[in-house]
This record gives structure tokens, sequence and C-alpha cells, in this order.
């Protein structure tokens, strides 16, 4: 992972940290895609490759695993609450988990798009024009997502679950990374 100068890191103890961590990873490697699409096909630099090949990897390994916490591990705890907030962040959760779904055929046309720019050097008009469409899609859609996760979901997660639940949250979230905690 890219080190990210001045950012806290969470800890495997903070499933909720965590998973904000991941979407300023989100929005690092979103900018990224974005730049390089804007450039409209044309032969990328070693550090545009670089990049790109580093976004790839990150929306292809994991983003599967951040999209995992949130519907296997976080909105099933919360969607077993019953209080007056939840139903508001219920109709929320429906929105999100339908993004979820709906990126991942915008992801495998970006990977595909971008694979080839990576082994071709360069992309035709028509498809640069494509992976452009594809990337602002993806990122209009991360800035909203991420916008309801961050200032709605969470701060509701962090109010409403347990300790014991959030602990959970967090072996699950190590787990899916193989990692120890």
């Amino acid at each position: 992972m890219p080190v990210q100068i001045g950012a806290k890191s969470h800890h495997f103890t903070e499933p909720l940290g965590l998973l904000s961590d991941c979407h300023r990873r989100i929005e690092m490697f979103m900018g990224s895609l974005v730049a390089i699409a804007k450039l409209g096909g044309q032969p990328l630099s070693h550090e545009g490759s670089h990049s790109l090949e580093n976004a790839l990897r990150y929306f292809r390994e994991a983003a599967p695993k951040h999209t995992a916490d949130e519907e296997q591990s976080l909105f099933p705890r919360l969607k077993a609450l019953e209080t007056d907030e939840s139903k508001f962040v219920f109709s929320k959760m429906d929105e999100l988990e339908n993004d979820h779904q709906w990126a991942e055929s915008l992801h495998a046309e970006a990977d595909r798009l971008g694979s080839k720019y990576l082994t071709d050097g360069i992309l035709s008009e028509n498809d640069a024009a494509t992976f452009l469409k594809t990337i602002e899609s993806l990122a209009a859609m991360y800035q909203r997502h991420i916008l309801v996760e961050d200032n709605s979901l969470f701060p509701f997660a962090a109010k409403a679950l347990s300790q014991t639940d959030k602990l959970t949250i967090a072996e699950e979230m190590a787990t899916r990374r193989r990692v120890r905690r």
C-alpha cells in the first residue's frame, strides 16, 4: 500500500476507522485513474504506467475486500438493529449495496481497458473515450458513496454497534486479509 503522509492509519481494533482509511485510498487511486484517463489514450510515461498498474491492482485485489467488509460484516449487523435512526440508514444501505453491484461491471471495464493501455502503451480514440467515461462514472459513484458512508453510515455504526460487534467485524476484516492480530 502507498504511504499516506500525515494520514492516521487505524488498527484492526478500529474497523470503522479502517473502512474510512480505505476510502482515502479509493480516493487516491481514483484520482490517479482520472488523471490517466484524461490523457486520452496517449502514450504513458513510466510514472503513468506505474500509477495505472497500482490503481488497477488496488481495485482488483483490495477493493473487493472492502466491499465484503461492508456487505458481509457491517451491513448485516446494522440491519439487526431496531432504532428510529436505523430506518434512514437502512435505506442508504440498500443504495450502497446497489452501488457495489453497479461498480463491479465498471471496474471490469476499467481493468480491461487499463490493462490494454499498459500492454499496448496507447489506446485508440474509441477505447480512450470509453475508458474516460468508465472512470468518470466510477469517480462520481465513489464520491457520492463515500460521502454517505463517512457522514451517515459510519457515525451511526460507531454509536449503535456494541464493542463486541466492532471487534468481531475487525476480526472478520483481518481474516479476509490474512492478517494476524
